[in-house]
């Protein structure tokens, strides 16, 4: 009972600061908010540039280029009368994900049936490679099989002889027009993934489903400065020294003030799942269970960091600085302002060393990537670990004088 009587005047302290309320709700909704609109792309074209070089010049080329400008994929851009090689020095300082080229004679050597391979210049060392040419290859294929359609429905027609060029140009703007507005269409709003738990899952392309959790965890950490201080005033001024002439005992005195700070995160938390699920859309509650298990561990292991930060403080000035800079170089690190797997290999192999890497994966598994229950118990266990780590060291490093 003496534990739960020290967390709540924490929690009282803590409630009539306003400082607290700012770093625990208004800084991590507002920045929610612009690393969302940072990610929505703001409404600009976010497709991979591809360079289109035209030297052919006959009629399969502008079907081409309407088909790559109606693709999700890649966006073209027209490189009229630049050569090869500069083009290839485009995509080398990955100016253009890709250069296509279309050579002279391709739409005569199509119609007649022969089998024309186009010119793609790419950049092996580009991440942006496979998704280019899976790009190309889709808007290629559909010219190639309209082209067919055309041809098919050329030979079906009354005519005989030689080929009817004015009904084979009609019967292939019909085709490309009906890959560009198919009569059966499908929208998704989830996609869904197979799991090793073998359940249907949902990812949503909500863009605030990256930057409301990661803000969680990192604003998580900045609250913890009002309770930092706490601990460190009441050592200061000796009144953690008083408590021991009381009934209380010294685990009792460091337990009631974790409790308090793993109230005050988990409370957080609490209201900023509410916030991102009733209004942002970011589909937390799709699995509840999994949700509160990476809750608890996260405010678990934000808690415990808290504590260790009161314990080694002195000063105000310092619970400030142990606060902030562990934030801002946890938050880097851990993929809480860029996306880890937007990052280099080794950039994530270190990520992957911080808590905070693991708290952000447990819950983009859940709102992003749509797995289930299973996928929250590796990030849960390890930040488990981590709280194990640091309330060890806080318990070690107490000082009641």
């Amino acid at each position: 009972m003496r534990v739960f009587d020290l967390a709540l005047k924490d929690l009282s302290q803590l409630i009539r600061d306003w400082k607290s309320a700012v770093f625990l709700l208004v800084m991590p909704i507002l920045f929610t908010l612009l690393f969302g609109f940072i990610f929505s792309g703001a409404g600009e074209d976010v497709r991979l540039p591809v360079g289109f070089l035209d030297q052919d010049d006959g009629i399969l080329s502008p079907y081409l280029l309407e088909l790559l400008n109606a693709s999700d994929i890649v966006r073209p851009v027209a490189l009229k009368g630049e050569s090869a090689d500069a083009a290839s020095r485009r995509v080398s300082d990955e100016e253009l994900a890709a250069v296509i080229v279309i050579p002279d004679g391709y739409t005569e050597r199509v119609l007649k049936g022969e089998e024309v391979r186009l010119t793609l210049i790419l950049n092996d060392a580009s991440p942006a490679e496979i998704t280019a040419r899976n790009g190309i290859k889709a808007a290629t294929m559909r010219l190639l099989g309209a082209v067919q359609i055309a041809r098919l429905s050329e030979k079906a027609s009354d005519h005989t002889g030689s080929v009817d060029e004015d009904f084979l140009e009609e019967a292939l703007e019909k085709a490309v027009a009906a890959w560009e507005n198919p009569s059966l269409t499908v929208t998704m709003t989830q996609s869904r993934a197979s799991t090793a738990e073998g359940e249907a899952a949902v990812a949503g392309p909500n863009d605030y489903a990256h930057s409301s959790p990661s803000m969680m965890v990192q604003f998580a950490m900045a609250g913890l400065i009002g309770a930092g201080e706490i601990l460190m005033l009441e050592r200061k001024s000796k009144a953690l020294q008083r408590l021991l002439t009381t009934t209380i005992s010294r685990n009792e005195i460091i337990l009631g003030h974790f409790l308090s700070m793993f109230v005050m995160i988990f409370l957080q938390l609490l209201l900023l799942v509410g916030f991102g699920q009733f209004v942002l859309s970011v589909d937390y509650l799709r699995e509840p269970l999994a949700l509160l298990l990476v809750m608890t561990a996260m405010a678990l292991w934000t808690a415990s960091m808290g504590l260790l930060i009161g314990v080694l403080a002195q000063t105000e000035e310092q619970v400030v600085t142990l606060a902030i800079v562990p934030m801002l170089i946890l938050s880097a690190l851990g993929g809480a302002w860029i996306p880890l797997e937007f990052t280099s290999q080794t950039f994530q192999t270190v990520g992957r060393f911080t808590p905070t890497a693991w708290a952000v994966d447990g819950f983009e598994n859940l709102v992003i990537r749509g797995l289930g229950l299973r996928s929250a118990l590796l990030p849960t266990g390890i930040m488990l670990a981590y709280t194990v780590l640091f309330f060890g060291l806080a318990a070690w490093r107490f000082r009641f004088e």
